[in-house]
């Protein structure tokens, strides 16, 4: 259980880093400081792997966290504000588990397609329900249709997702704020947010420290 343990996690940064594809079973075992051979002892491929990494990752992340959090409008900024967030693509360590949904939005491999699409209908049944919820609270500023809040999540999570993809493949600091500043606004722009209500309650940062 213990070397699981540790084939997990190194499976999880080398995936949230790199992404499936550019992640070999050699990569995750050095890293875990175990022998190749163990690796057949727990998982019978590195879909397998990949697969059960994937929903813990999933599991684990903040979007997860939050959309599951109190029926807030502070809970919904959080969300937004602290995925497009420059910090998280650049941490040395120990990478975001939202990378995995960035990583590998264009993975040919068939597993690969199959959790992404279930992570996707997952988070869009989530933040639905959550805009569904909060349109029906006398203090928030949305008023939509189940059938527009279904419309606002796809957009709320395409632009959140893409611009984290987008701004992963650009070196210029300032092209790579600007991008993820223009997704931010545009997500509170559609949902009635105004810049003074959102900004200094949820403590938007977008610098690298």
């Amino acid at each position: 259980m213990k070397s699981k343990i540790r084939i997990l996690a190194s499976a999880t940064e080398l995936f949230c880093r790199y992404g499936f594809e550019k992640v070999s079973i050699n990569q995750v075992m050095k890293l875990a400081k175990l022998t190749h051979g163990a690796f057949y002892s727990h998982f019978e491929s590195k879909e397998a792997l990949y697969k059960e990494t994937f929903r813990e990752a999933l599991r684990r992340s903040q979007a997860s966290r939050l959309i599951k959090g109190p029926y807030s409008i502070q809970n919904l900024t959080n969300l937004v504000s602290g995925y497009l967030n420059l910090r998280d693509l650049d941490q040395p360590d120990s990478p975001r588990p939202e990378a995995l949904l960035s990583n590998d939005i264009d993975s040919d491999n068939i597993e690969v397609k199959k959790l992404y699409e279930e992570a996707y209908f997952a988070l869009l049944r989530l933040l639905e329900n959550r805009l569904i919820a909060l349109s029906r609270l006398k203090t928030a500023p949305l008023r939509i249709s189940p059938e527009q809040a279904r419309n606002k999540s796809r957009v709320i999570l395409a632009a959140m997702i893409g611009a984290i993809a987008i701004a992963k493949s650009i070196t210029v600091e300032k092209e790579r704020e600007a991008i993820l500043r223009a997704a931010q606004d545009q997500i509170f722009g559609m949902l009635n947010l105004d810049e003074t209500a959102v900004r200094p309650s949820s403590k938007l940062t977008l610098s690298i420290p």
